[in-house]
């Protein structure tokens, strides 16, 4: 049979769902190749931003602290508001993962 062919009643293959889509609404930390962090929660997204709400945009040349300690000490005292929503572009992002997810050991 050629793969090319459609066949008859065969439903069509869901669409993916973004790995995003699990973070959505849930407080995350967004690691950026500048010398930036953004913490807050995960709003939306689309193929270019994501947007933090209630976020804290955070330039670690601001402070003599580290990006592992900023984030540990927002995760022990919460996360420092400092925006109600931001924009970040995708091809910033170096990594992104759950406020909760992140250990201090």
């Amino acid at each position: 049979m050629n793969a090319d062919v459609p066949r008859p009643n065969a439903s069509p293959a869901p669409p993916m769902a973004s790995m995003l889509d699990e973070l959505l609404d849930a407080k995350v930390v967004i690691d950026l190749v500048s010398p930036y962090v953004c913490l807050g929660r995960l709003s939306r997204y689309d193929e270019y931003y994501i947007e933090v709400r209630n976020a804290d945009l955070h330039d670690l040349r601001d402070t003599d602290t580290t990006r592992e300690n900023y984030i540990a000490e927002s995760v022990a005292t919460g996360i420092k508001r400092n925006r109600k929503r931001v924009l970040i572009r995708r091809s910033e992002v170096v990594a992104i993962s759950r406020l909760e997810d992140v250990v201090d050991e």
